[in-house]
This record gives C-alpha cells, structure tokens and sequence, in this order.
C-alpha cells in the first residue's frame, strides 16, 4: 500500500489522471510514459538549438562560407528560378491573335459614292470622251460639282526648266464667277473699271488691304506700283493672289488681263511631286463644253514639254467630281 500511496503521489506531480482504482502497474506505466515524452522533447530541443549552432559555425568571416558570398548564392538561385517558369510560361501556347480588317476607303465612303464606283470599270483606261461621260454620270453631289483633272507628268520641279507653270484661257470658262480686283496709277484705275473691275483703286486700295478686306478672287497690278505691294506679300501669298509677271496678273494692259480672268482663265502649275491639278468646268457644262475645256489644257501642256525630258512625259491622267470616283484616262490622250 505504501508503494501504492507514493506512485499516486509521483502522478499527482505529473498531473496524471490516475486513482486508487488503478493497479500499481498502471499508474507506473503512466509515470514510465510521461516520463520518456519529456526525455524526446527535451533533446529535439537539443538537436535544433545543435543544429542552429552548427549552422552558425558553418558562417565564415569571408570566402565562399561568407554571410555575403552565401546571400549572393541564394539571389542568384532564385533568379535561375525564375528564368526557369518564364520559360516554361513562354512555351505554353499562346491565344491566337485576332487581327482587326481594315476597310478600305470606298468600303468607308457612303452609299452613293459605292454605287457610282459600281460604273467605273477598275483598272480600265478610258478615253477622254468616254471619261467626261461618265464622270458627269458618277456626279453624286446636289451641287454643281466641279470637274476636276490630275495629271502626273515626269517631270522634276526642282529643276528651273521642268518646273511647268502655264496660263489657259479656258474656251467655255470655269463656271465661277470671278471677283477681279486692280491696283495701279490713278489712269490705270479708270480704266480698270470701264474693262469690269469689281474693284480698283491705287493708295486707298491699300488702306482696304491694312483693314484685311480682300473682297476678290483676283488682284492684277501695273508694274510701276508693285513695289508697295511688297510688305503684303504674307497675306495675299498664301491665298495665292500676289500679282505675278509669269502668271499674267502684273501687266500694263490692264483691261486685257481683266478679260481674261473674267472668261476663264486658270494656270496649270505641277506641284512638288510633279503633278497637275485643275478644274476644267462644272458638271452642268455638259461633255461637249467639257471637252472643249480639257483640249486646251492637254494642248497646252502638250507644247509644254521640257526638252530635256528624255523618257515618259505623261505618267497618268485622272477625272473625278467633287466627292465623285477617280477615271483613269489613257496617257495617250495627252
């Protein structure tokens, strides 16, 4: 009983749930038990602190054991790492790409352009006639359109002799009325105004101009006054109503030049990239006036030619309307 007593005591401090109703080899098996946990416990507790220790030990000052060298080994482990899965993100399959049609300009344009388009045959070259016909027929405007023509010359217009400038006097006009203004001597303007000048005058023309009223569609000046013209040059340039010798708007026959403007007479001049462009009337003209219009024009471009061009002298010839489809015309035309 005594032994008894003193193994329940031993439970009590191990905090065992034991009784008298156990026998004396239950209760020392509990103790034994209890006993050999706490024995594992403490020395995994030993092994970490070990473990921890030897850890410590295995840092070196310097060299490869290095806290540095060993930090460095490890970014560079985990930059492998992840060179690794963005391969392996890389060669995974990828969703195909949907590419977006682009619509060309006449899938773009309206409804009556699309069905104009329909009467132009592609890739056909026309002849004059024939293209005057149906680019009075494709018109899609409610307005009079103007017919336009684009010529493409092989030409280079930075060379001084191939720079084409002319002036043509259209057989039956523009179809625009034309607002001619006249700055000359106080003789000039007399007799500006008995040949039909909207506007004339000498120094109180200018007075109009500094008040930036440019009430015309052409301005013609006498040589002797051009030089006052001078600081105008920035305003009347880019609206391309500075009078000019090669353009026939600086002249002594003042009433001349007013005739002319008044019955059509326009200036075919390539452009940078060696190309004409010109209204030759309106639709409302007809073929036949239009015709007419276009013969001049290929007439005097005609007799234009440089001599130094050696090779194609007309590259292409193109008819539309305001807002109407492109006809091409054959070169031969010209």
């Amino acid at each position: 009983m005594a032994k008894k007593a003193e193994l329940l005591e031993q439970a009590k401090k191990l905090k065992l749930e034991v009784t008298d109703k156990n026998t004396i080899a239950e209760i020392e098996a509990a103790i034994n038990n209890t006993k050999e946990g706490q024995t594992d416990g403490d020395s995994k507790e030993t092994g970490e602190n070990s473990d921890k220790t030897d850890q410590k030990e295995q840092v070196a000052k310097s060299g490869k054991r290095s806290a540095k060298a060993i930090a460095e080994a490890d970014e560079k482990a985990a930059k492998e790492d992840r060179k690794t899965s963005d391969k392996e993100a890389d060669e995974k399959p990828k969703a195909p790409v949907q590419v977006q049609k682009t619509r060309s300009k006449l899938e773009r344009s309206g409804k009556k352009m699309q069905e104009a388009s329909k009467l132009v045959e592609t890739g056909k070259e026309y002849s004059a006639k024939a293209a005057l016909d149906l680019a009075v027929k494709t018109s899609t405007t409610k307005f009079d359109s103007t017919v336009e023509l684009h010529v493409r010359l092989g030409v280079d217009p930075k060379q001084a002799d191939q720079n084409i400038r002319e002036n043509i006097v259209l057989p039956a006009g523009t179809g625009k009325k034309v607002r001619v203004a006249v700055f000359g001597e106080p003789e000039d303007v007399v007799a500006a105004k008995k040949a039909g000048a909207d506007v004339a005058g000498s120094d109180e023309f200018l007075q109009q101009l500094d008040k930036g009223n440019i009430n015309f569609d052409v301005l013609v000046a006498t040589p002797t006054v051009m030089a006052k013209l001078g600081k105008y040059a920035r305003v009347l340039g880019p609206k391309g109503l500075m009078p000019n010798p090669k353009s026939g708007t600086v002249t002594k026959d003042v009433a001349k030049a007013i005739e002319q403007a008044k019955a059509g007479k326009v200036e075919a001049r390539v452009d940078e990239t060696g190309i004409v462009h010109l209204g030759v009337g309106k639709v409302s003209f007809g073929s036949d006036k239009l015709m007419q219009n276009l013969q001049a024009v290929f007439s005097t471009l005609k007799n234009a030619k440089p001599s130094s061009i050696k090779g194609n002298y007309v590259t292409s010839i193109y008819l539309t309307t305001s807002m109407g489809p492109s006809i091409k015309v054959a070169a031969s035309e010209l």
